[in-house]
C-alpha cells in the first residue's frame, strides 16, 4: 500500500505542494466527500483556508461507477461523449441522471457549508484536491467550473493517479500534481490500506476544524 488512509495521503501530497505554503493568495478546495480529508491535511500544512467544491459524477444507469459525465457548482456540465456513443445512451437518460445529481449537489452544499458563502476564488491560487485520479471526469468538471470564477491559477492535486490522466490534466489545469503514479494503476482504492467512505458529518467537521485552526493564525487574513 502507498497510504495508510486519506490523512496519510494528504500529508504526503502536501510535501509536493511546499511551494504554495504560507502564501495568502492560496486556497484549498476539497472534492467531497473523499477529497476533503486529503484537502484538510494539505490546507493545514500550507496554512491556507479550506472549502469544499461540489462535483457529482453522472453514472451510467445500472453501471454507476462508469461515468458518462459530471456536474459541478455553478451549473457546469462535462459529458464523456465517447461513453455516450459507445453505449448508445440517449440524451434523455443523461438529462434524468443530471437532474437527480443536481438535487444531491444542492443538498450537499447546504449540508456542508450551511449559510456560509463559498470562498471567493477570484484572482486566487485554487488548489483542487481529490483522493485520487482515475478517469478524471469529476475533476475536469471542477476545473471547468473554477475557470468561470476567474482564479489566478488552478492546481489539481491528488495523492495517487493514473499517469495518462495526470498528463492530460496538466493541459487542462495550470498545474497537475500527482504525488504517486503507479503502473499498472487499477483503481484509486487499491493504494489505500483504509479507504472507508467519508461521511457528511466528517466533511463538516474537517471544515470546522480548518476554520478554527486558521483563525488561530494571526498572519492569516482570509478565512471561511
Amino acid at each position: 500500500m502507498l497510504f495508510r488512509d486519506r490523512a496519510d495521503a494528504g500529508r504526503q501530497l502536501a510535501t509536493e505542494l511546499s511551494a504554495y505554503a504560507g502564501r495568502p493568495e492560496v486556497i484549498v478546495l476539497g472534492l467531497p466527500r473523499g477529497g476533503v480529508p486529503v484537502a484538510y491535511e494539505v490546507a493545514k500544512t500550507l496554512h491556507a483556508p479550506l472549502d469544499v467544491f461540489l462535483v457529482r459524477k453522472l453514472g451510467v444507469p445500472g453501471h454507476e461507477e462508469l461515468a458518462m459525465g459530471a456536474i459541478a457548482s455553478g451549473g457546469v456540465r462535462v459529458v464523456n461523449q465517447d461513453v455516450m456513443r459507445a453505449l448508445g445512451i440517449p440524451d434523455e437518460v443523461l438529462e434524468t441522471v443530471a437532474n437527480e445529481e443536481q438535487q444531491e449537489l444542492e443538498r450537499r452544499e447546504k449540508a456542508y457549508r450551511g449559510d456560509r458563502p463559498p470562498l471567493d476564488v477570484h484572482d486566487r491560487i485554487a488548489i483542487l484536491v481529490d483522493d485520487g485520479l482515475a478517469t478524471g471526469s469529476s475533476i475536469r468538471a471542477g476545473i471547468a467550473a473554477l475557470r468561470q470564477q476567474h482564479p489566478a491559477r488552478i492546481v489539481v492535486a491528488v495523492p495517487v493517479g493514473a499517469a495518462e490522466t495526470c498528463a492530460e490534466l496538466n493541459a487542462e489545469a495550470d498545474e497537475a500534481v500527482c504525488a504517486r503514479m503507479p503502473e499498472p494503476f487499477f483503481a484509486v482504492g487499491v493504494w489505500f490500506d483504509n479507504f472507508s467512505q467519508t461521511t457528511d458529518a466528517e466533511v463538516r467537521d474537517f471544515l470546522a476544524r480548518a476554520e478554527s485552526e486558521l483563525i488561530d493564525k494571526p498572519h492569516s487574513t482570509s478565512i471561511l
